[in-house]
């Protein structure tokens, strides 16, 4: 897992509660074209789950 990957996980586990791609990107300083990049791969790899569309959570 890249840096950035763990800097977007990092951030959603701290909220505690799902996020969109653009409160993501306020909280890692990560521009959000590149946080919806790193959401894509992660989703992918199942660390992500999306509860309802345009939100994102850590899975399990």
């Amino acid at each position: 897992m890249g840096n950035k990957e763990g800097l977007v996980l990092e951030a959603m586990k701290k909220e505690g509660k799902p996020l969109r791609p653009g409160d993501i990107a306020k909280l890692t300083g990560l521009p959000s074209s590149e946080v919806s990049q790193i959401i894509k791969e992660l989703k992918k790899t199942g660390k992500i789950i999306s509860p309802k569309r345009c939100y994102y959570a850590p899975a399990g």
